[in-house]
C-alpha cells in the first residue's frame, strides 16, 4: 500500500508542479487506471483526473486483441473479477442451470438447507427444550421425500463494483481494491 500511496503522492504532486515541470498524466496509463481504480471515496468517477484513462480503458476492452494496462511499479498485475457477492453465513454457492454433459454454469444462487420439520406437531422437545425432528414414515403434500431437511434456494446478490485489483501493501501482503467500470 506505501507503494501506492508513494505512486499517488507523486502524481498528486506533479499534478500542481509549474506547467513546465511533469504532469500526473506523464504516469503510465497502467498507473492511471491503478490508482484511478483504487479509488474509493470518491470513487474514480467522482475525480476529475481518472475520467479519461478509465474512459479510454473502458473503450479499448471493446476492440478485439485487448491487453490490460499494467502498473509494473505497484506489482499488482491484471485485475480480477467477481460478479456476484459472497452467499449469505449459512448457505452455499449453487447454480440454477447446467449446460452440456452435466457441467455448472452460472454461479448464481445461494443454497440454504433448512430443517423443514422443526414446526410440525411431530416433533419432540429434549430435556433441555431443544426440538428434536422426528423423521416421519410416508409421504405428505409439503414434504414429499419425507426428509426432514430441504435445500431453499436464493439469487446470489451480484456485485456493485465486481472488478478487483490485489495491491501489495509495505509488507507485500496483498489489500483488495474493488471497483466498477459503470460510465
Amino acid at each position: 500500500m506505501k507503494q501506492l500511496l508513494y505512486a499517488a503522492t507523486g502524481l498528486a504532486a506533479v499534478a500542481i508542479l509549474p506547467a513546465t515541470a511533469a504532469k500526473a498524466q506523464d504516469a503510465s496509463w497502467g498507473c492511471q487506471v491503478l490508482l484511478c481504480a483504487a479509488s474509493q471515496n470518491p470513487s474514480w468517477h467522482g475525480v476529475s483526473y481518472c475520467v479519461q484513462p478509465m474512459t479510454k480503458l473502458i473503450r479499448a476492452m471493446a476492440k478485439p486483441g485487448f491487453s490490460w494496462p499494467v502498473c509494473h511499479e505497484a506489482k499488482a498485475g491484471e485485475p480480477g473479477r467477481q460478479e456476484y457477492a459472497d452467499c449469505p453465513e449459512g448457505s452455499k454457492v449453487g447454480y440454477s442451470e447446467r449446460g452440456k454433459e452435466g457441467n455448472r454454469r452460472v454461479p448464481d444462487q445461494c443454497v440454504k438447507t433448512v430443517n423443514v420439520c422443526k414446526s410440525r406437531f411431530n416433533s419432540q422437545a429434549d430435556k433441555n427444550g431443544l426440538t428434536i425432528p422426528v423423521r416421519r414414515a410416508g409421504r405428505d403434500s409439503d414434504n414429499r421425500s419425507g426428509s426432514c431437511t430441504k435445500e431453499i434456494s436464493s439469487m446470489r446478490p451480484r456485485r456493485a463494483d465486481p472488478w478487483y485489483f490485489d495491491i501489495p501493501n509495505d509488507q507485500g501482503v496483498k489489500q483488495r481494491h474493488w471497483f466498477n467500470l459503470n460510465l
